[in-house]
């Protein structure tokens, strides 16, 4: 046996994740390397029990072909996924075994996490997700555990890569469904308000709108004004023939004035994010108390609708299954060489891989002056010439 390679998805699922899963359990051991499948994102390693004779079956398994095969077709993580960071473990969460160690409010347990990488025999981890689950990864790797990472994040809000695992399938549910949508708000003559995914930034939004899906989209890199984008609505209902406008409001975006982003409430994960949701709504009672002012003093209707789950469910589009593939046959190639330390990208359409230092400390959000046109919270549709597939670069 070559090496003991352990693979997890942290954070929201999305489609593609099981097609990267399989990509690089399949062609590991074709090669001579064992795969184990870490349960639950980092949770699984949070609850190893370091003990030869203890049952750790809800923590991990190992991979078979069979196994990776049957889930490589499907969306979501058949390992599951979790938002747990082991560094910032509350007290309540801490293993049983551990706990006489572990006594803060709070506790870093990545000693323990080590101690089971170990125990496991894993000599390369491969996490896929985010920037929260792979910034535990760096830290990880600055901790010696050789770690080469894969991104995912329907956001596609990575830094060092243009594409995220998922991403596509995002957008072409967001475009699928916004156009669905639009008959019930011609039917009616109303405001179509969509509420999509995007917490830092508006990919999700804007490509969707650049792509015909709505008239207007609202991006968390810059605040709106409601007057300002009920105008702007109401301008595009009257040229309608249905009479009907359509806007997509990213999750984080911001009605100007506005101190922080719109929250259901209070609690926060591990990572500290509270949960986005309610600017959809904010929004669409907005529009429908300002249209009178627009409108010749008559109030528009508003249908609104959160895209939530529904753009993440489900299986991978053609690029959520090719993309994933390459990602998975890119972090072999990097164990292969012996290479760790590593996030494998795609930039300007190519695929490779950036240090994961990469990932820690900035955010990857749209370039505002290049990619949006502030005036008319739209899209910019020109200058496209050498511009990668997706348009909007990593080092935007």
């Amino acid at each position: 046996m070559k090496s003991t390679i352990g693979i997890l998805t942290g954070g929201g699922d999305v489609p593609g994740l099981n097609p990267a899963i399989r990509a690089v359990t399949i062609r590991a051991l074709r090669e001579g390397h064992r795969v184990i499948g870490i349960r639950r994102g980092w949770g699984g390693l949070v609850d190893v029990v370091p003990d030869k004779d203890a049952d750790n079956s809800a923590a991990f398994q190992v991979l078979t072909e069979e196994l990776v095969n049957r889930a490589g077709r499907t969306g979501g993580t058949f390992l599951h996924s979790s938002r747990t960071r082991p560094s910032h473990l509350p007290k309540d969460v801490v293993p049983t075994h551990i706990r006489d160690t572990y006594t803060e409010d709070v506790n870093d347990i990545t000693d323990a996490i080590v101690k089971n990488l170990d125990f496991l025999g894993i000599d390369y981890l491969i996490p896929i997700g985010g920037d929260d689950t792979l910034s535990y990864g760096a830290h990880l790797h600055q901790r010696g555990v050789p770690v080469v990472a894969i991104p995912k994040t329907m956001d596609n809000d990575v830094p060092g890569t243009d594409y995220c695992i998922g991403f596509s399938t995002c957008v072409t549910r967001t475009i699928e469904l916004t156009h669905k949508l639009r008959t019930s708000a011609g039917s009616h003559e109303r405001f179509l308000v969509i509420e999509v995914f995007g917490r830092y930034a508006g990919y999700t939004a804007l490509l969707p709108t650049m792509a015909g899906a709505a008239n207007r989209c609202l991006i968390p890199e810059h605040e709106f004004d409601m007057e300002h984008l009920t105008e702007l609505l109401v301008q595009d209902r009257d040229k309608n023939p249905s009479n009907y406008s359509v806007v997509l409001v990213s999750e984080g975006a911001k009605i100007a004035g506005d101190t922080d982003m719109s929250f259901e409430g209070q609690e926060t994960d591990m990572f500290g994010h509270r949960k986005l949701g309610g600017i959809g709504d904010r929004v669409a009672a907005g529009l429908k108390a300002t249209s009178p002012k627009f409108n010749q003093g008559r109030k528009v209707n508003v249908i609104n609708q959160r895209l939530g789950y529904l753009v993440r469910s489900g299986d991978p589009d053609a690029l959520d299954s090719i993309v994933p593939m390459v990602f998975g046959n890119l972090a072999l190639d990097l164990i292969d060489a012996g290479k760790s330390g590593r996030l494998v990208s795609l930039q300007n359409g190519r695929y490779g891989s950036v240090p994961m230092e990469t990932i820690i400390g900035t955010k990857k959000v749209v370039d505002v002056g290049k990619y949006y046109n502030t005036e008319r919270l739209r899209p910019q549709y020109k200058a496209f010439n050498g511009l990668p597939l997706f348009i909007m670069t990593s080092d935007a």
